[in-house]
């Protein structure tokens, strides 16, 4: 949905989508996604109809892109990178780009940090051409939320495609956080991880952050390579503490995800797989290998063809190594 709503925006194409979420234990839409849509809705002067929480089906009837300042609060601990992920795609192409502040969570389950976002998905547009500040004002974990992240993105007239496939590491850098909790939680998970990582041969920085201004404790890590000091390609992964679960296993769960990951030798992760398929749609003539083929990343191509004319050809399996090309 959030995909197919970006794409609709830019494309100017509408589209009506039924039965959102209909496997989930609460089908519908969450607050998160409902922003999501909301805010894409708001820089295209779009009509939509069914926008609701819990609803199964919507029409979204775009109308013509336009820049702007915004605000979202998604009024839950409902994922804010989730919302700035869908919306990058259309306002990167707007004429006075957007500058957007949301409220919500910033490192939740089941979705990109805002430390992920900034450290491996704005990078690798950054050598497509996009241009995307983000600032991360206050953090909000689950069931909080209340955290603040505000990005400027710049408008651009064309986007550069994109051809990837070996990965190269020097170093792996990471963030270790936590809110409302003593510092020595973040300096574990902190330890842990750079031990993992330094057996496996591996060296690591990685910074620690320690706040008080946040509506509700939480921690977590988040971990990218890098090669000396280029963009990309970077692989990321990340672990969230949650109450009973040593600080340890936090660093240890991050350090053995991006290890598992280099080893495949692609330049992107599943997740920046999933996140780049409508970049590559709009680029065109574009290859990128990752380390996993998900159904997220079949999902994301399915929409891509829907509203573009571009078209993917996949070597690989899923679950698997694939390389994708469009054309």
């Amino acid at each position: 949905m959030r995909v197919s709503t970006a794409l609709s925006a830019l494309t100017g194409k509408k589209f009506r989508i039924r039965n959102i979420r209909a496997g989930r234990p609460k089908p519908g839409m969450m607050m998160q996604h409902l922003n999501a849509v909301l805010a894409i809705g708001k820089i295209s002067n779009a009509q939509i109809t069914g926008l609701e929480t819990g609803s199964t089906q919507m029409e979204f009837v775009p109308g013509k892109l336009k820049g702007g300042q915004f605000q979202v609060d998604v009024q839950t601990a409902g994922s804010s990178p989730l919302i700035l992920q869908a919306l990058m795609i259309p306002a990167i192409f707007t004429p006075e780009g957007v500058e957007i502040t949301i409220r919500g969570g910033t490192d939740v389950r089941w979705a990109p940090s805002v430390d992920y976002l900034t450290n491996v998905t704005i990078p690798t547009l950054k050598t497509m051409g996009a241009s995307v500040d983000l600032k991360l004002l206050r953090r909000g974990h689950y069931p909080r939320g209340g955290g603040l992240l505000k990005a400027n993105i710049k408008p651009l007239k064309k986007i550069k495609n994109l051809n990837i496939h070996k990965l190269e590491v020097d170093v792996i850098k990471g963030i270790s956080h936590s809110t409302k909790l003593p510092r020595h939680v973040a300096i574990r998970q902190a330890d842990s991880a750079q031990k993992t990582l330094h057996s496996a041969g591996y060296d690591a920085e990685i910074e620690i952050e320690s706040e008080t201004d946040a509506l509700g404790p939480g921690s977590g890590l988040v971990l990218w390579s890098e090669f000396k000091g280029r963009n990309i390609p970077r692989v990321g992964a990340s672990s969230l503490g949650k109450p009973g679960k040593p600080a340890e296993t936090v660093g240890r769960e991050a350090a053995n995800e991006i290890l598992s990951c280099i080893s495949q030798g692609a330049a992107l992760d599943r997740y920046m797989g999933d996140q780049i398929i409508p970049y590559l749609a709009i680029a065109g003539s574009s290859s990128v290998k990752m380390e996993k083929l998900t159904n997220h990343t079949l999902t994301n191509i399915y929409a891509a063809e829907k509203f573009t004319d571009c078209h993917f050809h996949i070597t690989g399996s899923l679950g698997e190594v694939a390389v994708i090309e469009v054309e």
